[in-house]
């Protein structure tokens, strides 16, 4: 009869004790993320500084940014990738607006530690790493067999490199065909190990984002999933 009851207690109407702990996600978290990310976009389209750089630095939020609203009811996402997802919106639409190497941001950074120059660009490249990480690991928490695999981290970091990869291949197609009317898209600023340096950064920002969020996004992704 005890284990009757036990059981009766752990229905669909009686959860278990430490699943009932756990809230359900915030419905309208993802829907102030959108709107954010929107005004965000439209701020940094007023008058850029050069239109071009504008629409290949926010390129991506153009066509992420519908799609997430699109399958936000068959693949709503945990409220710590929306988040990050936003940030990483808005430091594109920064670096778009003024271009990496002008970012006011930047240029007070580099006067006060005395760099030699604006590491704006670098911040956006170790968010390159450091959102993405969360993102690909998600999908493949929720799609793939890996939940729980040893192998979920550096599979993920792998996949996070291989778009900065095929970023940097965008970057060179865009020098290749602009010439140097894409050097604000580039913010080289100089730099010869520009592409290598903005690979390492994004290793970086994976391999820091997995140590510090995978357990946080593990009880994000219990709480949406179960």
């Amino acid at each position: 009869m005890s284990l009757i009851a036990a059981a009766r207690r752990r229905t669909p109407n009686n959860p278990a004790p430490s699943a009932a702990r756990l809230p359900a996600p915030s419905p309208v978290l993802p829907g102030v993320c959108v709107a954010v990310v929107v005004a965000g976009l439209a701020v940094s389209a007023w008058a850029p500084h050069d239109r071009t750089t504008w629409v290949l630095e926010v390129v991506w939020v153009l066509i992420g940014l519908p799609l997430a609203v699109l399958a936000r009811r068959r693949f709503p996402m945990s409220g710590l990738l929306c988040c990050l997802l936003a940030a990483h919106a808005l430091v594109l639409a920064l670096g778009g607006h003024y271009t990496y190497a002008q970012v006011p941001l930047g240029e007070w950074v580099k006067d006060g530690l005395g760099l030699s120059r604006n590491p704006y660009d670098r911040f956006g490249h170790l968010m390159q790493g450091f959102v993405p990480a969360i993102l690909v690991r998600e999908l493949l928490v929720r799609t793939s067999p890996l939940r729980g695999s040893r192998w979920l981290a550096p599979l993920t970091v792998c996949a996070c490199l291989a778009f900065s990869a095929v970023f940097e291949m965008f970057e060179w197609a865009a020098a290749v065909i602009g010439g140097h009317a894409a050097d604000a898209f580039l913010a080289t600023q100089g730099d010869v190990w520009d592409t290598q340096w903005d690979m390492f950064c994004a290793l970086i920002g994976a391999t820091v984002s997995l140590l510090l969020l995978s357990k946080w996004h593990d009880r994000q992704l219990t709480r949406l999933t179960g």
